[in-house]
């Protein structure tokens, strides 16, 4: 059974990492203006300052790990002052600052061959974010996380780093699966600072009976739950598992369920070409006309025209 963070994180993908074998010499700055809803930083060696646009910079350790969520540019940097000398656009181009295209930006801008005062090397890579359900881990974090390296270091990231030294077939993939793994530690280990405020339903995870329900309804949310149903998977009475449940999540057991279904069911209208018809079967609806109720009331739209919507966005 699925649990809440692995359903909400399904359609997050890495695309776009930037790894370099060089080290980068100081002063550097790179702006980054790729307007992607989610980017992950970390420093494989060596120290960096990010710096979101309109917030204080943040100290990138060797081993921190720094999420940034929104479409907003942000710089990084060997300094909070030193000026960028690239900018880096979502399509993977990169131009001067006032707006000339640059042919090599790592050598342009201190990446090279090590010198003593050497910076260290960069690890960057954005992530791919499809749909309403994958939105919920972005609602529940700040503009930038910090997660700073652990005693015993940062594990995925050690593996990364050696995987990038080598040159075996396979790498992307390789470095694509780790970056994964790296994605989900770092979202565990933030959630758990005194400083994060996690969701209800990552704070649910772990309690003996709401924790239950919730793998059952991510698990199977075409079944016709009904609270004792739910309850009695959960191994509680009735009344104590809806109290418990509203306690920790802030709504009822079928209030959550309905707006887990109708976020399943955009992004199945979105990313498929399924009918109104199939769609709701396999998120627990009768037929369309009774999730097309549902998901007016919900949204403010029918199911038709979040569609059209979300086909024309390009989402």
């Amino acid at each position: 059974m699925d649990d809440a963070l692995s359903s909400l994180l399904h359609d997050v993908r890495p695309q776009g990492a930037l790894f370099d074998r060089s080290a980068i010499n100081p002063p550097w700055a790179l702006r980054f203006a790729e307007g992607t809803p989610l980017a992950l930083l970390a420093m494989v060696s060596g120290c960096a300052w990010v710096t979101p646009d309109g917030a204080d910079p943040v100290c990138l350790g060797r081993g921190d790990v720094a999420l940034l969520t929104g479409a907003e540019p942000y710089t990084v940097g060997d300094e909070p002052g030193t000026p960028p000398c690239a900018v880096v656009h979502g399509d993977g181009s990169c131009t001067t600052p006032d707006g000339r295209l640059m042919l090599s930006q790592l050598s342009m801008c201190g990446f090279g061959p090590p010198r003593e005062d050497s910076s260290g090397v960069l690890l960057k890579s954005t992530f791919q974010v499809r749909g309403s359900v994958s939105q919920r881990v972005l609602s529940a974090l700040p503009r930038i996380a910090l997660i700073p390296a652990g005693p015993d270091g940062c594990p995925a990231l050690d593996m990364i780093s050696a995987e990038i030294a080598k040159d075996a077939p396979g790498q992307q993939v390789v470095l694509d699966r780790l970056l994964d793994l790296l994605l989900v530690m770092s979202l565990r280990e933030w959630f758990e600072r005194p400083e994060a405020r996690p969701p209800g339903w990552y704070l649910a995870h772990g309690d003996p009976v709401v924790g239950r329900a919730l793998r059952l309804m991510h698990g199977d949310p075409a079944h016709a739950w009904t609270v004792a149903s739910l309850a009695a998977g959960a191994g509680a009475s009735r009344a104590r598992f809806a109290r418990r449940f509203s306690e920790l999540m802030g709504q009822s057991p079928m209030a959550y369920l309905t707006d887990w279904r109708i976020c399943l069911a955009s992004d199945l209208l979105a990313q498929t070409d399924a009918t109104v018809d199939a769609i709701s079967r396999r998120v627990g609806y009768a037929n369309a006309y009774a999730l097309s109720v549902a998901f007016k009331r919900i949204t403010g739209v029918r199911p038709g025209e979040h569609r059209t919507l979300a086909r024309a966005e390009g989402r």
